[in-house]
């Protein structure tokens, strides 16, 4: 794992505190938090494929793009170690810096399913009370 990864406080993996204060921090909040943390989190492993397929074909650009649309919407999460680890792969690719992209692809892979399994579990501890949602 990279060194953002292993030192790193937990906190920097996934956190919708200030999402949620800046929201109102009421039930209502809670389910749009909620959603937001679904949405972000619904498309699972499939950008991983789609940018993999594009590193293969050397459609650098385009898995660069990929990776720019996910860190947009899971750094919305408070996902502080994926938003670094995925710039460093991003500019890795701009770059062509082929040699560096399969250590950076596995990092940012890695940040990404802690965020997974961090949503989930917020979302199984926040399920608002006007309704159960579905874990991403």
């Amino acid at each position: 794992m990279s060194e953002t990864s292993t030192s790193a406080p937990e906190e920097n993996v996934f956190s919708v505190v200030t999402l949620l204060k800046y929201m109102g921090n009421d039930d209502k909040a809670l389910a749009i938090v909620s959603k937001i943390v679904r949405d972000a989190c619904a498309p699972g492993l499939a950008p991983f494929d789609q940018a993999r397929a594009a590193i293969e074909e050397q459609r650098l650009v385009d898995a660069g793009k990929i990776f720019h649309s996910l860190r947009g919407s899971v750094g919305t999460l408070g996902a502080k170690r994926l938003v670094a680890s995925s710039l460093k792969l991003e500019q890795a690719l701009a770059e062509r810096q082929t040699q560096h992209i399969p250590a950076l692809f596995a990092d940012l892979q890695a940040e990404y399913q802690l965020v997974l399994r961090h949503a989930e579990d917020w979302l199984l501890r926040n399920v608002p009370r006007d309704g159960p949602t579905t874990p991403a």
